[in-house]
């Protein structure tokens, strides 16, 4: 091993010890988020250098060196197999590392003169520990393509204000307040278009014969829903997660009762989870609107057949119209409480 290799390894034994598995457990709330913000202060370290050794490996791989290319001296095919190899790392992981080494690290001009990195702002709060991977991801990510068209001083106008955004740093008064990487995602996307006000349109009339929704073939209890929606028909129902799922959130939209009949272990619902809920919830209320046709001059109900023994025992199954699959009777108790919307 290198003497930073032996460094490195003394520093994972100290890290070990210092932290214990099973320690959250045991901590305060204050302790346990100071360490969390700890923790994440020295990922964004590691962060740094994941991507500076991956962006070298890339270099030291360029197709152009051929037979002499490390990845092909060690046996694969391209930079990242390599990285995957190395790291234990996924191929997409490997991948993002690649790129935003690529993207933040010195390059060498025609001549041999040293040239600053493609993303400057973003490799220096790297370097310093400020930027984890996620919002240097981002910031790389979404300028881009806008980076090779746009005006010199606007991108390093963009630049500086993303990172100060993401780092919560500034020089003026009215200094950004950090965020995190998703709101990074929206204020990028932003400067974006800023950037390059006549870069391509989206395909309107391609993406309105692509829209489309569907119900897959049944699979181990469940029916797969697949599709792409228009960008403003996601954009509404994300909203209407985001309002029915927001801890502030007091609407009642999803009850107890509803949650309680999609889980019946007790545990905390994940996200998706919770998201299904929501829009069972949804369907049942537009069902119960008046808003929408009727099916023989009723509203749009579920039929479920089931046999009058089989709700008095508690037992069996139901069959609901369009369905190929059986229903529970748990969820046949709760069509039944709901009116059969």
């Amino acid at each position: 091993m290198t003497a930073v290799a032996d460094a490195l390894e003394q520093v994972r034994s100290t890290l070990r010890e210092v932290l214990r598995f099973d320690d959250p457990a045991r901590w305060s709330d204050d302790e346990l988020l100071a360490v969390t913000a700890s923790i994440e202060a020295v990922g964004r370290v590691i962060d740094a250098h994941r991507a500076a050794c991956a962006g070298e490996v890339a270099e030291r791989s360029r197709v152009e060196l051929g037979s002499e290319r490390l990845s092909s001296r060690r046996g694969c095919r391209s930079a990242s197999e390599l990285i995957e190899r190395v790291t234990q790392a996924s191929g997409a992981e490997a991948r993002r590392r690649i790129t935003l080494g690529a993207a933040t690290r010195g390059r060498v001009g025609f001549t041999g003169e040293p040239l600053e990195a493609e993303f400057p702002g973003v490799a220096a709060a790297l370097a310093a520990g400020l930027l984890g991977a996620d919002a240097a991801s981002t910031i790389v990510r979404e300028l881009d393509r806008p980076r090779r068209v746009a005006d010199p001083l606007k991108f390093a106008a963009a630049e500086r204000e993303l990172v100060a955004a993401a780092t919560g740093t500034g020089d003026s008064p009215g200094a950004p307040v950090q965020c995190a990487a998703d709101e990074l995602r929206v204020q990028a996307q932003a400067w974006a278009v800023f950037l390059d006000q006549d870069g391509p349109e989206p395909d309107d009339d391609r993406a309105m014969l692509r829209r489309g929704l569907r119900l897959g073939r049944a699979r181990d209890g469940l029916i797969p829903i697949r599709g792409d929606l228009m960008p403003e028909v996601a954009a509404g129902l994300t909203r209407l997660f985001d309002a029915h799922l927001s801890p502030r959130s007091n609407t009642g939209f999803v009850t107890d009762e509803q949650a309680a009949h999609f889980d019946r272990s007790g545990e905390q619902r994940s996200t998706d989870q919770q998201r299904h809920d929501v829009l069972a919830a949804i369907i049942q209320t537009a069902a119960r609107s008046g808003q929408h046709p009727s099916i023989g001059g009723a509203p749009p109900t579920v039929l479920v057949s089931v046999r009058a023994s089989d709700v008095a025992a508690g037992r069996g199954a139901g069959h609901a119209d369009g369905v190929e699959i059986p229903v529970s009777m748990r969820a046949v108790r709760q069509l039944i409480c709901t009116g059969g919307s």
